[in-house]
C-alpha cells in the first residue's frame, strides 16, 4: 500500500467530513486548482500601528490613505500625464470622497465631464490596488448596490475597441442616472479597503487624545484587523470591568489632559457628581498643582481650568486612597512601598519615601484620616459607586471591551513577527524573569499567556466569583507593577510627581527588557521562547516613544526589533519630534512610514493637504513574496494536502461521490 493510500485510510472520518462541502472529483479538483492560483499570487499588505492615543483625525487619515500608499500608486499610476494639483485634487477625492465631492459640486461648471474624468482615474487606481487579490476576494469587499458593475469594469479590459465602447456606456449610463456621487463614493471606499489587507494595533488605543471612541467604533467594524493590548487599554478594560482603581485612574487621566470628550460624548459618563462633590470639598482651594496639561488654555474660560482642576484634585486623591487599599490587600504584589498616604505628616506637611522625607507641595488634604488613610469619606465611597455604575451599564463602552478581547491579546504572530506591546520581563542576564500571576509562577511566553488568561476571567460570568474578583484587581497591577509585561518599570511615579519636588523621586527606572532589546542574541532568544519561525523573523513593539528629534533609531538589534511607538498623541510630539509611525510590510519586503503632525481633516479636504510622510526602507527581500510564504499559504498548502487525499479517496472508492 503506497503511503498516499495509507494516510487516506487513517484520516477516513475526517475526509468523510471534509466531502460534506466538497461532494465530487469536480467539486475537489476546482477547489485545488484555485487554492494553487492563490498561494501564487503576491503577498497582500499588513499595516502595523501602534500608540494612537485618542487622535481620530490623524489614525482615520492614515487609513484612508494607507500610509501615503494610495498617493504613491497614484503618482506612479498618472506620473507626467496629470498636473500635480489634479493627482492631490484626486487623492483627496479617495480619501475623503463625500466631502471633497460637495466642494466639487460648488465649483465645478461641467459635472459631467468631470464625472467621466474621474470614474476613469478612480477605475484605473482600483484595478491596479485589487491586482493582489482573487476575484472571489474582490468580490466581497465590493458594496452589495454596485457589485457587479464594479466587478464588470475592473475585468474588462479598455484596449478592445469593444469592450472599450462597453466600458464607456457603463459609466454614461451611470452618469445620466445620477448615480455618479454613489458610485463615486463606494469606488474610493473599495480602493481604500484594498489597499490595506490587515491592520494590526499595538495597544494603547485609549487616552491623552479625545477620539478613542471613535476610533474603537472603526476598529470593531474593521475588515481585517488584530489588537495587542496596551497598558492603556488595559487600564479601560479594567475600568469596564469594575476596578474601582482603574476607574480612578481613568478619569484622573482624563482631567490631567482637560480631556473629557471620551468619557462624556463617547461613552455618556455623568461627570456632574464628581463636579459637585469637588468644587464642595476644593472650593477655598487654587489646586495650583493640578492645572491640566493643554494646548487649549486660550479657549477654555477660567472658571472652566479651576474646576477641572478641583476635580483633578478630587479624582487623585480618590485614585491614591484606592490604590493603596489594593497593595495592601494583596501582598503577593510585593507593591506595599508604593502606599504612600500612610506616610504623610501633616502636621509638618511632609512625606516619607522610603528613608527620606520630603515637604509636600501641597498638604490641603481634607478628605485623608491620618487614622485610616485609605479610608474612602461617605460621599468619596458614594461618588465612587455612582462612577462604577455608571462604567459597568455602559453599553458602547462594553461594546469596545467585547472587541477588545475578541480581536485582542497579549500577544499576536504573523508572518514571522512577534507582535507584543511593551515587553517581556528579564532578569539581568536576558533570561526570562520568572513573575507570580493569580498563584502561577510562570516567565515568557507562559507569563503573556497567563495573563491574557486573568483579563478574560475577569469577563467571564462562568468563573468563580473570587478568581473574578482577584482577576478584576489585577487589573491595577498589570496597569503599574514593576514586573507587568505591560509596564515593566521599577514603579510608577505619579504620587511624587504631583507633590514631591525632588526630582529624583520622580525617576522610573526600565526594566531589564528595555535596556538589553538592543543586542540581537537577547531578541534571538525571545523570538525562539514564542516559537517564531523564518528567515526574516523581528519583534514589534510599541509604548515607549522613540525619540527621533535626538537620534533615536526606532530600528534595533541589527534589524530583528522595530519600536513604532512614533507619539501620534499631541502630548508626544516634542518628545519625539514627529507624530506617529507606520510599518507597512508589503510583497517587497518592510517600510517604515513616519509621519509629521497632521493639521485636520477640515484643511485636507478643503486644501488638499496630506499628511507629509518620510518613508525608511528597512529590509527588503532578495525576492517578491508570495501567499505560499505567509501564514495563510501554509495553511491553505496544508487545506490542499487534504483535498488531495480526498481525491484519492474518491478515487479508490473509500468515500462514494454525491449527486
Amino acid at each position: 500500500m503506497s503511503k498516499k493510500t495509507s494516510s487516506v485510510t487513517d484520516d477516513l472520518r475526517y475526509l468523510k467530513l471534509l466531502s460534506r462541502n466538497f461532494p465530487s472529483v469536480s467539486a475537489v479538483t476546482t477547489e485545488i486548482i484555485n487554492l494553487e492560483a492563490i498561494l501564487h499570487l503576491p503577498k497582500p499588505t499588513e499595516h502595523f500601528l501602534a500608540d494612537l492615543h485618542g487622535e481620530n483625525e490623524a489614525f482615520q487619515h492614515v487609513l484612508r490613505n494607507a500610509s501615503g500608499n494610495i498617493k504613491r500608486k497614484v503618482n506612479e499610476l498618472f506620473g507626467n500625464t496629470l498636473r500635480s494639483q489634479e493627482k492631490k485634487d484626486l487623492c483627496t477625492l479617495i480619501y475623503y470622497p463625500e466631502q471633497k465631492l460637495e466642494l466639487v459640486k460648488h465649483s465645478e461648471p461641467n459635472l459631467a465631464d468631470y464625472y467621466q474624468t474621474t470614474l476613469d482615474r478612480l477605475i484605473t487606481v482600483c484595478r491596479n490596488v485589487s491586482s493582489k487579490y482573487t476575484r472571489s476576494k474582490v468580490r466581497k469587499s465590493l458594496p452589495e448596490e454596485f457589485a457587479y458593475i464594479i466587478e464588470e469594469l475592473l475585468h474588462e479590459s479598455t484596449e478592445d475597441h469593444n469592450k472599450q465602447a462597453y466600458v464607456n456606456v457603463i459609466i454614461q449610463t451611470i452618469i445620466r442616472t445620477r448615480r455618479a456621487d454613489h458610485f463615486i463614493v463606494a469606488l474610493c471606499q473599495l480602493i481604500q479597503r484594498l489597499s490595506i489587507d490587515r491592520l494590526h494595533i499595538l495597544g494603547d488605543i485609549f487616552d491623552r487624545g479625545p477620539g478613542a471612541h471613535l476610533i474603537m467604533d472603526t476598529l470593531c467594524g474593521y475588515h481585517h484587523m488584530d489588537i495587542q493590548w496596551g497598558n492603556h487599554d488595559i487600564l479601560w478594560m479594567g475600568a469596564a470591568a469594575g476596578n474601582l482603581a482603574c476607574i480612578a485612574s481613568v478619569i484622573r487621566l482624563s482631567l490631567r489632559y482637560a480631556n473629557t470628550q471620551t468619557l462624556e460624548e463617547g461613552y455618556g459618563i455623568n461627570m456632574v457628581p464628581l463636579a459637585t462633590f469637588a468644587m464642595e470639598t476644593y472650593n477655598d482651594d487654587p489646586c495650583t498643582l493640578f492645572q491640566p496639561i493643554t494646548d487649549k488654555t486660550d479657549g477654555e474660560d477660567e472658571k472652566t481650568l479651576r474646576l477641572l482642576s478641583q476635580m483633578h484634585k478630587a479624582m487623585a486623591i480618590i485614585q491614591f486612597k484606592l490604590e493603596g487599599q489594593l497593595y495592601h490587600q494583596h501582598p503577593e504584589w510585593q507593591m506595599a512601598d508604593r502606599a504612600l498616604l500612610e506616610h504623610i505628616c501633616l502636621e509638618e506637611g511632609t512625606v516619607k519615601v522610603g528613608e527620606q522625607s520630603h515637604p509636600l507641595l501641597d498638604a490641603y488634604l481634607p478628605t485623608l484620616n491620618p487614622d485610616s488613610p485609605y479610608e474612602l469619606t461617605a460621599e468619596e465611597l458614594d461618588l465612587m459607586q455612582r462612577l462604577a455604575h455608571s462604567f459597568m451599564i455602559n453599553e458602547r463602552l462594553q461594546r469596545h471591551v467585547a472587541c477588545l478581547l475578541h480581536y485582542g491579546g497579549m500577544y499576536g504572530i504573523y508572518n514571522s513577527n512577534l507582535l507584543f506591546h511593551a515587553s517581556v520581563p528579564l532578569n539581568a542576564d536576558g533570561t526570562l524573569r520568572e513573575v507570580e500571576v493569580m498563584g502561577q509562577t510562570v516567565k515568557g511566553k507562559s507569563l503573556l499567556e497567563r495573563v491574557e488568561q486573568t483579563v478574560r476571567a475577569a469577563f467571564d460570568a462562568d468563573v468563580d466569583e473570587d478568581e473574578r474578583n482577584a482577576a478584576t484587581d489585577f487589573f491595577w497591577y498589570l496597569w503599574c507593577g514593576s514586573n507587568s509585561p505591560l509596564f515593566d518599570k521599577s514603579k510608577m511615579a505619579t504620587f511624587e510627581r504631583y507633590f514631591i519636588a525632588d526630582k529624583a523621586t520622580h525617576n522610573e527606572e526600565k526594566g531589564y527588557y528595555y535596556r538589553l532589546r538592543d543586542d540581537a542574541a537577547v531578541c534571538d532568544a525571545l523570538l525562539d521562547e514564542f516559537g517564531v519561525e523564518g528567515e526574516h523573523r523581528h519583534i514589534i513593539n510599541g509604548h515607549v516613544p522613540v525619540r527621533v528629534g535626538k537620534g533615536e533609531n526606532p530600528i534595533k538589534a541589527g534589524g530583528r526589533l522595530m519600536v513604532i511607538d512614533g507619539g501620534f498623541a499631541k502630548a508626544y510630539h516634542h518628545t519625539t519630534g514627529i507624530a506617529g509611525y507606520t510599518l507597512v510590510f508589503h510583497s517587497r519586503g518592510f517600510q517604515l512610514v513616519q509621519h509629521e503632525p497632521f493639521s485636520s481633516t477640515e484643511e485636507a479636504i478643503r486644501r488638499g493637504t496630506d499628511i507629509r510622510s518620510t518613508t525608511q526602507i528597512v529590509e527588503l527581500t532578495g525576492h517578491r513574496a508570495m501567499v505560499a510564504d505567509t501564514d495563510i499559504g501554509r495553511e491553505l498548502t496544508r487545506q490542499i494536502s487534504d483535498l488531495e487525499n480526498l481525491l484519492v479517496a474518491y478515487r479508490r472508492g473509500l468515500i462514494k461521490e454525491k449527486n
